[in-house]
C-alpha cells in the first residue's frame, strides 16, 4: 500500500504521537511510521549506549538517550535517533523532546544508508549544538563519524575493524569491537 502526503502540523503529529504504541518521525509536515529494527541493530545500538554510559557515569551533567526520546528541530522535524548525547540543561525541562543533542548516533542498515547519510544529516546540522554526528554499520565492523570543526565544516573520519573510536564531542574512546559483542 502506498501512502498519500497529506500535511501534519508539528502540533498535531505531537498530539498523535504522544497517544501512539507505533513511534513515528516527523518531517516538514510528513509523518513516517518507524519501521521495526534487526536484533544486530538492537544490540549494536545497547553496545554504544553502555559505552556511553560506563563512560559519562554519574559526575556529568550530561545525559545519554536511546531510540525512545525524540531530537526536534524548531518545527522542521522530530527524529528517534538510536542513539544521542545531550549536555545542555535547557534538555532536562522536557521528558520526550530534546533539542540541544552534541552528538548524535544513527545504526544504519541498507534501506536507511541513503536517508541517515543524506537529508537526515542535513536536517540535524541545523542543530548548532551538534558536534559529532555517528554512522554505525550493521553489515561490517564500520563507524563512520562526521564532526564539525570550529570553523562549521564538517570532516569525516572512518573507523574500521581493529580501530579504536575516537568522540572527540565526549571524549571517549573504545574498541571498535565494543560495539559489535554478542552479535551474529
Amino acid at each position: 500500500m502506498i501512502a498519500v502526503p497529506h500535511y501534519i502540523s508539528p502540533g498535531e503529529y505531537l498530539a498523535i504521537e504522544s497517544q501512539s504504541q507505533i513511534r513515528h518521525e516527523y518531517r516538514r509536515g510528513l509523518v513516517y511510521a518507524m519501521a521495526g529494527g534487526t536484533d544486530n541493530h538492537d544490540r549494536i545500538a545497547f553496545n554504544f549506549l553502555k559505552v556511553i554510559d560506563d563512560h559519562l557515569g554519574d559526575s556529568t551533567d550530561c545525559r545519554f538517550h536511546s531510540g525512545n526520546v525524540k531530537v526536534n528541530y524548531k518545527d522542521e522535524f522530530y527524529y528517534y535517533p538510536d542513539a544521542f548525547v545531550t549536555c545542555d540543561p535547557c534538555d532536562r525541562q522536557n521528558r520526550y523532546l530534546k533539542r540541544y543533542p552534541k552528538l548524535i548516533a544513527e545504526v544504519i542498515s541498507p534501506s536507511t544508508i541513503a536517508f541517515d547519510q543524506g537529508e537526515k544529516f542535513k536536517d540535524y546540522q541545523q542543530l548548532e549544538t551538534l558536534e559529532e554526528y555517528v554512522l554505525i554499520s550493521q553489515e561490517t565492523q564500520r563507524v563512520e563519524c562526521r564532526r564539525r570543526t570550529s570553523k562549521g565544516v564538517w570532516e569525516t573520519t572512518i573507523y574500521e575493524t581493529g580501530e579504536p573510536v575516537i568522540l572527540q564531542s565526549i571524549n571517549l574512546q573504545f574498541p571498535i569491537a565494543a560495539l559489535y559483542r554478542g552479535i551474529d
